[in-house]
C-alpha cells in the first residue's frame, strides 16, 4: 500500500480525531490530514459521496473507509 494514500478527514477539538492520528502515529502510518470546516469540498465529499456525519472518516481508498475512531481498522492497515 502506498503510505501517503491515507486521508483523515477531520475537524477541530475532536476527540475520536486525537485518538485515529494518536493510533495511526504509534502503527508508524503515514497520513494527511483535511480540516473538513475549511474545506467546503471535503465536506461535501464526506458528506454527499461517502454519507458519513460523523468524523474522523478515514479513507485508504475508493473501496476502504470509514468514520470514528476503529483500532481494529488502524490495526488491520498496519498487518
Amino acid at each position: 500500500m502506498s503510505e501517503n494514500t491515507i486521508i483523515v478527514y477531520s475537524k477541530p477539538d475532536c476527540v475520536q480525531c486525537n485518538a485515529t492520528y494518536r493510533a495511526l502515529d504509534s502503527k508508524g502510518i503515514q497520513y494527511t490530514v483535511i480540516d473538513i470546516t475549511e474545506n467546503a469540498a471535503a465536506l461535501e465529499y464526506v458528506t454527499e459521496d461517502l454519507k458519513y456525519s460523523a468524523a474522523p472518516v478515514v479513507v485508504v481508498d475508493d473501496n476502504l473507509h470509514w468514520a470514528g475512531f476503529r483500532p481494529d481498522k488502524i490495526a488491520a492497515l498496519a498487518a
